[in-house]
């Protein structure tokens, strides 16, 4: 019976009261095109061998999700995008070098043991595609660092060898971690962090995985997630201003220190990571406090491997360890109800 309409009472339904137009498939979309910048970069830089290793790791990760959903005796989730999503990260967590096999043996890693053994979408753990490549790593170490020579030039007008068959980082690892007190080595860092070499890495003409390259297409992708409201800019901001004021204190808290600061959040996976992996909905905290303690997380475990670990790069682990962490960030973040004590 409905109550009289000046009366004090109220009608209460079940939640939810209201409903957000977007679907799943919606929010993978918007990612999807967001990574478009960067997509488009890749293949102008490596030509059509990206192609190649994006449309093999998204045919893995497509056959996977209908085998197993099929395996499993489960509606097929192909539609909402999930997968493809999926296959186009890990590929631009890929060397352009790394055999179409490999890439394929990663794509059904990803949805086959990290994403549908602990259930599917909405259930799993650890970002999937960084887990493919955790397990790429491991099993293809000598094919997943070799690098393609890059043709970069600093502002002396020289081709910078020393990255012909390097990662940046890996060539700032070699003098910076080894030797920083030394003259020689930090004067090699510094030439190297110097002249153009950032408007290079910003642009995009460097070596690295096909995702890596280029800083200002990432950014541009991760503009357009803030402004549809995919993301919001507490890990991203967190993660990369970690890794800035990390980076700010170790080498010496100067004018040089901040361009090695550039060198680090610019090059490598940081800007891919902070804004498209460690964002992820399902392996991230929810609450706002428990996204810049992600993030900060995400951006410390980064900088203490490639200062003090074994690779020159560690995104991909730091944000799987910090995984591993959300649900007691978001735990110990949560916020209480009102008049809780």
């Amino acid at each position: 019976m409905l109550p009289k309409q000046n009366s004090e009472h109220y009608i209460l339904s079940s939640s939810p009261h209201t409903h957000a137009k977007s679907s799943v498939s919606d929010i993978m979309l918007d990612v999807i095109i967001a990574l478009l910048p960067a997509v488009c970069c890749s293949v102008y830089f490596f030509g059509m061998r990206a192609l190649l290793l994006m449309g093999t790791c998204i045919s893995a990760c497509l056959v996977t999700e209908a085998l197993c959903r099929l395996a499993m005796k489960r509606n097929n989730t192909i539609g909402d995008l999930s997968a493809v999503l999926t296959g186009l990260l890990l590929a631009l967590n890929l060397p352009p070098t790394l055999p179409l096999w490999m890439a394929a043996v990663g794509g059904v890693f990803a949805i086959g043991v990290a994403k549908q053994v602990f259930g599917g979408l909405g259930y799993n753990p650890f970002n999937p595609a960084l887990a493919a490549r955790a397990f790429m790593l491991v099993s293809f170490s000598e094919a997943m660092t070799v690098w393609s020579a890059s043709s970069w030039k600093i502002a002396a007008g020289h081709v910078a060898d020393a990255t012909t068959t390097a990662t940046p980082l890996a060539y700032l690892k070699t003098f910076a971690t080894a030797a920083w007190d030394k003259v020689p080595a930090a004067d090699k860092v510094l030439d190297f962090a110097q002249g153009g070499f950032i408007q290079c890495a910003f642009i995009g003409n460097i070596n690295g995985c096909l995702g890596e390259v280029s800083a200002l297409a990432l950014l541009v992708g991760a503009a357009y997630l803030i402004f549809r409201r995919v993301i919001t800019w507490h890990i991203p901001v967190a993660f990369l201003g970690t890794i800035a004021v990390f980076a700010f204190f170790k080498y010496g808290m100067n004018v040089n220190a901040l361009k090695l600061a550039e060198v680090h959040m610019f090059c490598g996976g940081a800007i891919l990571g902070a804004c498209f992996m460690a964002t992820d909905y399902v392996t991230s905290p929810v609450t706002a406090k428990g996204k810049l303690v992600f993030g900060c997380g995400c951006g410390l475990l980064t900088m203490l491997i490639r200062c003090f670990g074994s690779f020159p790069e560690g995104v991909s682990f730091a944000i799987l360890i910090m995984n591993a962490f959300t649900p007691l960030i978001s735990r110990f973040t949560e916020p209480k109800p009102f008049g809780a004590k």
